[in-house]
């Protein structure tokens, strides 16, 4: 059996419900905001520990600057490279299979050159030099072990000279191990 309310009754449930509602809001609004607080609190005491937070691939821009062409001195085609207004792209020539475990693109070009730049980047952080969103990344793409792209993301002018040339030297010498190899079996 329903019991039919009054309209005032009916008023008067509905002005406990939006008080109750209000009430709520305001708790969901106030453990929001304690944690984004804590979310805040988090990301820097990772970044002073020198955490390296997991990079989301970004879309890559299609608008590039530049188109680079990446050659031995012999003229053999190794990479392109795509450079936009903050980043670089490097595509491997389609004809060549670079390995990631040859020496010396692991230990010189991500470690030495691409780690130090993004270090350097989130010391920068640290010292309110630079904003988070503006710290160097780079992505390897690959198909198992064969190197296909790479991309860096948030790379100055003059990085990107200092990365052109690194990159060059790095592919030369995978080339030249490579045809070694080659040549030894």
């Amino acid at each position: 059996m329903k019991v039919e309310l009054s309209k005032e009754e009916r008023i008067k449930r509905l002005v406990e419900l939006r008080g109750e509602l209000e009430k709520r809001v305001e708790e969901a609004r106030a453990q929001l905001k304690g944690l984004e607080d804590l979310l805040e609190l988090v990301d820097l005491t990772l970044i002073e520990t020198g955490f390296k937070r997991l990079e989301v691939p970004k879309p890559i821009p299609i608008e590039y600057k530049a188109v680079v062409p990446v050659r031995t001195a012999a003229g053999e085609p190794l990479a392109d490279l795509y450079i936009g207004a903050d980043f670089l792209r490097v595509v491997m020539a389609k004809d060549k299979e670079f390995n990631v475990n040859t020496p010396p693109f692991t230990h010189f070009l991500i470690d030495r050159i691409l780690s130090k730049m993004r270090d350097k980047d989130l010391k920068a952080v640290e010292m309110g030099e630079l904003e988070p969103e503006r710290i160097l990344s780079f992505e390897i793409i690959r198909d198992g072990d064969i190197l296909k792209e790479l991309i860096v993301r948030n790379v100055s002018e003059e990085r990107v000279r200092e990365l052109k040339s690194s990159i060059r030297w790095t592919l030369e010498r995978m080339y030249e191990k490579e045809l070694k190899v080659a040549r030894s079996k």
